[in-house]
């Protein structure tokens, strides 16, 4: 069992210092250095070339649209683009390797020295700074079978998918980020969210974490006082939730916090991070950067972009999320709160999306923070992955507006959209759903409502008017729901003569 400090004491004893590595998967057709296809699934093995595997005779082409997206992504972070950059060769032997080296670049990205400001809960802003976003590519993935949870340990052996192997990569790689104190947990996972917010903007990435198009590895080191040199870090790898952001961050704090207390003495190394419980285990002694034997890649030019072709690129990028969200925050008169919600619970976009449609934004609000909400909850998955999509939404909210739905049989609707009956329109004609508004329907279900209830009757006509109310339950009750309530009330005033 692993020690650990109190967070709060662990927080006032020692100075959190964070450094945080964040792999980006590009969205391109095909791979970083071949035309295989890059694509999410497919059988193992099958997204490959002779390239893609490192075999002999092979030899890389750089993919221009990779290059693009890497100068855009760099462009978002107010980073300087690289008049020249070269690739080079990470030398390690790794079973997902199968050329033993990694086409990345070391001393010579393509943008560096930039920052991005993270807007945390409360709307305190920090400012991250960019040390670095270098091009590279994916290595393959390995499965171990045999092991708990698809880890090494205990596994008895191991199967390699290339599929992986050659596709587009950025890195992100921050300066060590100071200051952050207590919040660091948050800092973190607030830093890696904006991030992936920025992928989706720009539209380089479908920056998909449950799917690995987003990772991060999470480097933290305490020392006693800011002012302090900087302690021995460890790193986390490839933590793929907010949440597990947050959680490695303030366990690692909390576990060397204990170490330090006690006489002891960081190691540094890799840990994995476990999703289950947020806690981390050794992996590996850490290796520097000089323990790769970087060399420049003999096979490949150097990428020179023109200054012309960059300042075109950052003339064409789109509003920025953080921008954005205090724009839509004002014109929507979102609270901050109810904003925060929204970001959180990743429902910008569906919510921006309905409102473009038609719908007014509380209206859109309504629905994806409160059924969709409910119902991505339960069958746990995300809100963009619901088979229902924002056009359905505000014509959903435009039968409410018109009067052909209550908010009920609207929910009733909903639930035909889910299971894949069709848009609302269809549901209703199919479910039968529609308000009755029809004055013929309407007063045969009313008259039987006052023959059933004569004694509410008598209260009505002697001045006690709000006693209509159970009879409009009772029609409602009668037509499933599915009366003009209003008109109803109006119909039992008349019909009752008060």
């Amino acid at each position: 069992m692993t020690e650990l400090m109190d967070y709060d004491e662990a927080a006032r004893r020692f100075d959190p210092v964070l450094g945080i590595e964040v792999h980006v998967e590009l969205g391109t057709k095909t791979k970083m250095f071949d035309a295989a296809p890059n694509a999410f699934g497919g059988d193992p093995n099958t997204f490959v070339t002779p390239v893609s595997l490192g075999l002999p005779g092979s030899l890389p082409v750089v993919n221009h649209k990779a290059v693009e997206y890497a100068i855009k992504i760099g462009l978002a972070l107010n980073c300087e683009i690289a008049e020249y950059c070269r690739f080079a060769r990470k030398n390690y032997f790794y079973p997902d390797l199968t050329k033993a080296f990694q086409t990345s670049q070391s001393d010579e990205p393509i943008a560096h020295d930039g920052y991005v400001d993270v807007e945390l809960e409360d709307g305190t802003m920090f400012r991250v700074q960019i040390e670095r976003a270098h091009m590279e590519e994916d290595a393959g993935k390995n499965t171990h079978i045999g092991g708990a949870d698809g880890r090494i340990q205990g596994a008895d052996h191991s199967l390699v998918d290339y599929n992986r192997a050659g596709v587009p990569l950025v890195e992100i790689v921050t300066r060590p980020i100071e200051g952050a104190g207590e919040r660091a947990p948050e800092v973190a996972a607030a830093y890696v969210q904006a991030l992936r917010d920025i992928f989706r903007t720009l539209g380089v990435s479908e920056a998909r974490m449950e799917r690995g198009n987003v990772r991060a590895d999470i480097n933290v080191s305490l020392r006693p006082t800011p002012s302090s040199p900087l302690g021995t870090r460890t790193e986390t790898k490839n933590v793929n939730s907010f949440r597990g952001i947050a959680n490695a961050v303030r366990f690692e704090i909390q576990r060397q916090a204990q170490i330090l207390a006690d006489g002891g003495s960081v190691l540094q190394e890799t840990r994995h991070f476990h999703e289950e419980d947020g806690t981390t285990s050794s992996g590996r002694e850490k290796s520097d950067a000089e323990d790769y034997r970087y060399f420049p890649e003999p096979d490949l030019v150097p990428v020179v972009p023109s200054e012309e072709w960059v300042e075109s690129l950052r003339a064409s990028l789109p509003e920025l999320p953080v921008a954005k969200r205090r724009r839509l925050r004002e014109q929507w008169g979102f609270a901050d709160k109810e904003m925060r919600d929204v970001i959180n619970a990743g429902a910008l976009e569906l919510i921006e999306a309905t409102v473009e449609a038609g719908t007014d934004p509380a209206a859109a609000r309504k629905w994806w923070m409160g059924e969709l909400a409910r119902y991505s909850k339960d069958k746990q998955v995300a809100l963009e992955d619901l088979p229902v999509s924002p056009a359905q939404i505000a014509q959903l909210q435009s039968l409410v507006d018109s009067g052909r739905l209550t908010d009920k049989l609207a929910r009733q609707v909903l639930e035909g959209v889910l299971a894949g009956e069709g848009d609302p329109e269809q549901v209703v004609a199919a479910r039968g759903l529609e308000v009755v508004s029809d004055d013929g329907a309407l007063t045969a279900a009313v008259q039987e409502a006052l023959d059933a209830n004569p004694d509410i009757v008598e209260k009505i006509k002697g001045g006690k008017v709000q006693a209509a109310g159970a009879l409009v339950g009772a029609v409602m009750k009668a037509t499933r729901g599915q009366a003009d309530a209003a008109r109803v009330r109006e119909l039992i005033m008349e019909m009752v003569g008060a």
